[in-house]
């Protein structure tokens, strides 16, 4: 094991903030600062709730000494009795000559028929078929499905019936809070600003919520909404590593995350052949990771089971209907920019065939719209405090049962245009933000009607992507009325930003003529579309005719740039070839970087650009490799955003002989110097040349245009 391996990192005093202070005021034993987790996890593969369960109990102070006393107590525990995979013979052992044991491990318990016994199966450990007696499982029976993590004391006997298992199970107890005082939460609550209080749950996920807009803090609140909503079904699409699964992984002991390719009936709902229920029956979430996937394979009995379930919150076993209380959620990564789907398809496009369906997709409350969630950086994660989260999630849990889906009602009303599914999409969404924000149901006008529009604007987005799907569905206008009768419309923002896009595929059926071929990409009407075919409009101005040959630019010359220098030469290709064996430093990552965002700037945000960069490593030493590696990583998830799909071919320096751009609209430019044109300049925000290449310095270099007839 390396030395960094073996160390684990010493938790730092961060100065508190007036937040902290009230927050351990007013919490105090329930709050661990939320940094420690770092601190005490080292090289334990738990989910953070266990972690935080037991900073809970030795932690869970503003006191320093208390917390780096609590923080020892907790390694002490996690060493001596948390079980790493490769020392499970070394713990074995242990059990074996002590007698008896303590360890921390995920159990999943199954009925043995045969022996009328049930048998639990300890992951890490590797041992199974430890008896476990009835009441446990009558107590705690989440341990039948997907298994529970758990302090366990075993013990060890060895018998001469080799069918005997020798591992005896002394003690069992879940990893998750007892009880807790409802009265004194909604009594502490009252206690901070909504502002406050909103800050204290972001917080509480693991999030600083100073690196969040208002909106974005709202995206990671409705990712609480199935733990407090029953039956809520949720879905998030969006780019790789902004956290979806995060929450469904780690921050509840209530909530199950599994594969989308590992779902079968069974193990959802209900196995026929003997009777037992599946993950509906014992978790109050269930989420579906990797879910998106055109291609993906889909039992079409599940997806049938899951709609009736979606839609009645039940499902038959045998002649039976059973009801569950589970909310379902689905999340997946998308591969295509916003423009790019509502131009080609929608914003369902990525889901599998079967769930790309009408009827599944209507059951839908609410979808968040993962492209406008921030990819997770280092320093989005919090150093303050929040709540312990087995605390939060039996807090959450306590809730379900409550319906605040009226709350609104005194101040406004729904469109009447809104359906029955629309309206209950909407009520959930909006009554699961008034449990977490406002959990005594008293809020402000403004308060109310904030949540409102959000849930509103949530299920708009899942009901207009129906309709682009399916032309036989009546429009509907989503908005309210308040205590005036003054209508408030509700958009979703990407219906503002691609307005042509989003609303393209219902006019060009309503017009029974192609809308995109003449759709103006910022939404307006162009004077091409309106002129007669094969005219030209009276005042368009033919586009100038662009250079072949060389030019050669003198060392100092200034007004030079990519826009003037190659942008125009790029504007219409669909696929780009750069190589330059020179993109290892700052100043040359941000030179072609630079050169991307003119390519975006210039192309139809709907269309996509494939851009490849053939490069060779920077050969100067393995630090200064890997920042050239992380340059091209942060280029190529900047470029996605900007529907430029980038991607790097490293090379050997001898491989390359001339720098050049090669497009598929038959361009070549021949680079005598690459993309490194500008002399160095002084980085500073007060300098022009530091934002505009124009008022920078130029090298001195030759450039050469050709291109190829077309066929």
């Amino acid at each position: 094991m390396s030395e960094t391996e073996n160390e684990t990192p010493e938790a730092s005093t961060p100065q508190q903030s007036d937040l902290d202070y009230k927050i351990n005021l007013l919490f105090g034993g329930v709050v661990v600062r939320k940094d420690l987790v770092k601190a005490v996890k080292g090289n334990a593969i738990v989910p953070s709730y266990v972690l935080e369960y037991l900073l809970g109990q030795y932690a869970a102070s503003d006191d320093e000494a208390t917390i780096q006393a609590g923080i020892d107590t907790v390694r002490k525990i996690l060493a001596e009795h948390y079980v790493h995979r490769s020392e499970s013979e070394l713990v074995k052992s242990t059990i074996k000559e002590r007698g008896r044991h303590r360890v921390i491990d995920k159990v999943t318990v199954s009925l043995n028929e045969k022996a009328d016994v049930y048998e639990a199966e300890f992951a890490n450990l590797g041992i199974k078929g430890v008896i476990v007696d009835s009441p446990i499982i009558k107590a705690h029976p989440k341990l039948l499905v997907g298994g529970v993590w758990c302090i366990c004391d075993i013990e060890y006997f060895h018998n001469e019936d080799q069918r005997t298992v020798p591992w005896i199970l002394g003690s069992i107890k879940p990893i998750q809070l007892s009880k807790f005082d409802v009265e004194q939460y909604l009594s502490a609550r009252r206690g901070f600003t909504t502002e406050e209080w909103i800050d204290l749950l972001m917080q509480s996920i693991g999030f600083n919520p100073e690196m969040f807009s208002k909106r974005g803090k709202f995206f990671q609140l409705v990712r609480l909404i199935p733990f407090v909503e029953r039956n809520y079904n949720l879905v998030e699409l969006g780019p790789k590593g902004t956290g979806k699964s995060h929450i469904f992984s780690e921050f509840s002991p209530h909530g199950m995350l599994i594969s989308g390719g590992e779902v079968t009936v069974p193990k959802l709902f209900v196995n026929n052949s003997n009777g037992r229920l599946g993950l509906v029956g014992y978790w109050d979430v269930v989420a579906f990771d990797e879910f998106a996937g055109k291609k993906k394979r889909t039992d079409k009995a599940l997806v049938d089971i899951m709609k009736n379930y979606m839609a009645n919150k039940s499902f038959s076993r045998g002649v039976e209907t059973l009801g569950a209380e589970a909310s379902m959620v689905f999340i997946g990564n998308t591969s295509h920019t916003v423009p790019f789907m509502l131009k080609n398809s929608d914003l369902f496009d990525e889901l599998p065939e079967s769930y790309h369906d009408p009827a599944f997709l209507d059951r839908l409350h609410h979808y968040i719209p993962g492209w406008e969630v921030d990819i997770i950086r280092g320093e989005m994660f919090s150093d303050g405090y929040g709540f312990v989260v087995d605390y939060i999630a039996e807090v959450l849990k306590s809730m379900r049962s409550q319906d605040y889906s009226d709350r609104y009602q005194q101040h406004f009303t729904l469109s009447p245009d809104i359906s029955t599914r629309d309206r209950d999409g909407i009520h959930k969404t909006f009554s699961g933000l008034m449990k977490i924000l406002y959990p005594d149901g008293q809020a402000t006008k403004e308060e109310i009607e904030e949540i409102l529009r959000f849930a509103i604007e949530g299920r708009k987005r899942v009901k207009d992507q129906i309709l682009r799907i399916d032309s036989t569905m009546p429009d509907v206008k989503f908005g309210y009325l308040d205590t005036d009768d003054t209508w408030h419309a509700v958009t979703t923002l990407e219906e503002d930003q691609y307005p042509t896009y989003y609303r393209v595929a219902r006019e060009a059926e309503d017009d029974g003529e192609d809308a995109r071929a003449d759709a103006d990409p910022l939404g307006g009407t162009t004077e091409a579309a309106n002129a007669g075919d094969g005219e030209e409009p009276p005042d368009a101005k033919p586009e100038p005719e662009l250079f072949q040959g060389h030019r050669d630019y003198q060392e100092g010359q200034r007004g030079v740039s990519f826009e003037s220098l190659l942008v125009p030469y790029l504007g219409g290709a669909g696929e780009i070839t750069i190589v330059d064996p020179y993109v290892r430093m700052f100043h040359q990552a941000r030179n072609l970087m630079e050169l991307v965002e003119g390519i975006a700037r210039t192309k139809d945000p709907a269309d996509e650009v494939v851009l490849k960069l053939v490069t060779v490593e920077n050969q100067d030493g393995p630090e200064k490799l890997q920042r050239q590696l992380e340059y091209l990583l942060q280029i190529k998830k900047s470029a996605g955003v900007l529907g430029i799909v980038f991607d790097v071919e490293l090379v050997e320096p001898q491989a390359i002989h001339d720098r050049s751009i090669t497009t598929d609209t038959g361009w070549k430019i021949l680079l005598g110097r690459g993309l490194d044109i500008f002399q160095r300049m002084v980085d500073s925000p007060f300098d022009l040349a530091t934002k505009y290449q124009k008022y920078r310095e130029v090298k001195g270099f030759g450039i050469t245009y050709l291109r190829e007839p077309s066929e």
